[in-house]
């Protein structure tokens, strides 16, 4: 399949009613070059063009056609396109897999009268191109024609529509809807308008995820061709899942492995169509941003006050040096105070040559970014004419710097098309709102950070595969003997029966212990848990009273000095297959939800990041007084647990670690409880590390 026909057609074929007649109206609005062919059974002329009757009667083979009938008659017509040479079809009709089982017959007969052809949809508007006016879509549309400009990709025709009706100034290059996705899916759209020379960034509506290998390979072309991705990604909901015996998956859900990949893969997430807006310009007009380094200049302090709420930690605006600001005083008025922000006030409103001496000096600072706010008077009432001195003035101080700018308004309503237009022709982007321009901009600092990173590995999924949904329950000793294998840090530990063999343990041991009973779920929650036993009778009268419980005891060495609990586990995505949870550990682990999520392949950088997130971060850098926690041997075991999934990805099925015990630095971790969940079904690698593991875990 070539995409170069779709996205350069010189001919096009349109085949239905009202829906292809739009097509081909607002192909001439565009000002489209190329040769229209109408397809219909009974007009003659459509638009000022004549009508064909068939695929047959057509003059050639042409590169693009648009389908616009019902889905029956779809399948006919496309089967015709493919068989005369056609370069690509947009199918409009609905009717195929989202209408149910009949429609999935449909969609598979659809695709084998494809052929080699190029398909897309269906249940689709289509294209617009932006660059050429080949308008392959079936509604009105409220763009302009470019030069150059971002493509936008949508998994709803719809916001599709409704977003080439935004007033924000925003050129856009191509828009593409995608519908089914039938033959080609978000990952060959990015891959597509990555390598257009006049696409400067991505924009993604994103409901449901593609396969997340094929995405990264597309992501990593767009990367490494500097065409920065921008994602709104809907459906925040968490994954519907019954759990038995674990904690792990009930902490993240599927939103949240979407957010995991998006960052692996340096695609900043914004969460408002008007934020995906607004970064899109910013990419555009100023690529991705070194830092989030804010200056921010404004005729007014209460501007400035919302701009610097609005900012969240991946932003500042600091002070200026006392070089700066010795500068900046000697020529302010004496009532401006030299700060960032900064507060110009209206001594010197309109006066272009000393505002551009302000706004200089000002940006002579090291700022990642610079904005001036401006909220215009609007066009149809007032006079806009006394702006053009701050406007001005900061256009010429960016443009003498060399640095990068935006004015930013501080809603959407004061700040005009006209003039984000005018602006952007001299490198000047406009953010249309504070909540959404900020953003915006921390989308741009997001991709940047991103891109500094080494590329990631490919991921571990298990995309497409099914797995036997029997599995195996290891007990406390089971899993934590795994565990050694690898490394994990376990407590000196017994397994006994009755009372006299318990004791006996703890003596062997060393008081304080720890008394459990074997084979018990959430083991806490049952009272089959006794902990800091100092002595023969409270070991004895524990093993008395869980013997309606178990059996069968573990009697552990008490560890002591704990600094901070995390709980490191291991749960399953059917997308994006096995993936580590980390979080806040203990007892309140599913009440605080408190965790991150990492997918694997992953690095001990990413691991002490995701680590730094936490909202317990406090606890491991001393805590009012307490020593910092081992981290670097709590990031050994998470790492630890990450290779046991490698070693064999179809294995484990659930792990937790709760509490995984953080020791003050130099004193290690202790994996205090644990337990594991295998498939059952025989794994189809070859003998591995793992499978080592497990056999002497049972020995």
């Amino acid at each position: 399949m070539s995409i170069e026909r779709l996205l350069e057609p010189c001919s096009i074929a349109v085949f239905g009613g009202a829906q292809a007649q739009e097509v081909i109206r607002q192909s001439d609005l565009m000002g489209y070059k190329g040769e229209i062919w109408p397809v219909h059974p009974k007009k003659t002329e459509i638009l000022g063009r004549t009508v064909y009757r068939s695929v047959a009667d057509l003059p050639g083979s042409p590169d693009a056609a648009y389908v616009g009938v019902n889905c029956h008659l779809t399948i006919d017509i496309v089967r015709e396109l493919a068989a005369i040479g056609t370069g690509s079809a947009v199918c409009f009709a609905t009717g195929y897999s989202e209408a149910g089982e009949e429609g999935i017959e449909l969609e598979e007969q659809l695709l084998e009268a494809s052929g080699d052809m190029l398909l897309i949809g269906p249940n689709t508007y289509g294209l617009l191109n932006y660059l050429n006016g080949a308008m392959l879509w079936p509604d009105q549309q409220g763009s302009r024609r470019v030069d150059e400009g971002v493509a936008i990709i949508t998994m709803s025709s719809n916001v599709g529509f409704n977003l080439t009706m935004q007033r924000r100034g925003l050129p856009i290059a191509y828009m593409m809807s995608l519908g089914n996705r039938l033959k080609f899916d978000l990952h060959d759209a990015i891959d597509t308008f990555a390598r257009q020379d006049r696409v400067t960034a991505i924009g993604l509506y994103v409901e449901a995820m593609p396969e997340p290998k094929a995405l990264q390979e597309a992501v990593n072309i767009a990367r490494k061709l500097g065409k920065p991705i921008v994602a709104i990604k809907t459906g925040r909901s968490e994954i519907g899942r019954k759990m038995v015996v674990s904690h792990t998956a009930s902490l993240a859900g599927s939103d949240t492995l979407v957010s995991a990949l998006f960052e692996r893969l340096g695609i900043a997430r914004v969460g408002t169509l008007e934020a995906l807006i607004e970064a899109l310009k910013v990419l555009h007009v100023l690529g991705p941003l070194k830092g989030g380094r804010i200056g921010a200049m404004s005729s007014s302090g209460g501007d400035l006050t919302l701009l610097a709420d609005a900012m969240g930690p991946g932003l500042t605006m600091p002070p200026l040096s006392a070089e700066i600001t010795k500068r900046l005083d000697e020529i302010v008025h004496e009532r401006i105070m030299a700060a960032n922000p900064f507060d110009y006030q209206m001594f010197d409103w309109n006066d272009e040559v000393r505002l551009t001496e302000y706004f200089s000096t000002f940006l002579s600072e090291d700022f990642d970014v610079s904005l001036c706010l401006l909220d215009y008077p609007r066009e149809d009432l007032c006079d806009q004419s006394t702006w053009g001195g701050a406007e001005r003035g900061f256009v010429r101080a960016i443009q003498q710097s060399g640095t990068k700018g935006a004015i930013l308004a501080t809603f959407s309503d004061t700040i005009s098309e006209s003039v984000t237009s005018r602006l952007m022709k001299e490198g000047i982007a406009t953010l249309a709102g504070i909540d959404a321009g900020v953003a915006g901009i921390q989308a741009a600092v997001d991709v940047d950070a991103a891109w500094r990173q080494p590329l990631k590995p490919p991921l571990l999924t298990s995309f497409g595969q099914q797995r036997d949904s029997s599995v195996k329950v290891l007990d406390e000793v089971e899993s934590k003997a795994l565990l050694d294998w690898y490394g994990v840090p376990i407590p000196a530990a017994r397994v006994v029966r009755g009372a006299g063999e318990a004791t006996a343990a703890a003596r062997e041991l060393g008081y304080p212990v720890v008394v459990k009973a074997l084979g018990v779920a959430h083991k806490t929650d049952v009272g089959g848990v006794r902990l800091n036993l100092g002595s023969v009778d409270e070991v004895s009268a524990a093993v008395e009273e869980m013997s309606g419980l178990s059996d069968s005891y573990l009697i552990e060495k008490m560890v002591i000095g704990a600094v901070a609990e995390l709980i490191v586990g291991v749960a399953r995505d059917e997308q994006f297959g096995p993936y580590i949870v980390i979080g806040g550990g203990g007892i309140l682990v599913e009440l605080m939800k408190d965790s991150a999520s990492l997918l694997i392949p992953t690095s001990r950088q990413q691991v002490l990041h995701a680590l730094g997130t936490l909202n317990c971060e406090p606890l491991f850098s001393g805590f009012r007084g307490s020593p910092p926690a081992d981290l670097n041997a709590a990031a050994d075991v998470i790492l630890a647990v990450a290779e046991m999934v490698e070693d064999d990805p179809s294995a484990i099925v659930e792990l937790d670690i709760n509490p995984l015990i953080l020791l003050e630095e130099g004193r290690g971790v202790v994996a205090a409880d644990a337990l594991i969940v295998l498939s059952a079904e025989p794994s189809s690698e070859p003998v591995s590390k793992f499978k080592l593991a497990k056999e002497k875990s049972h020995e």
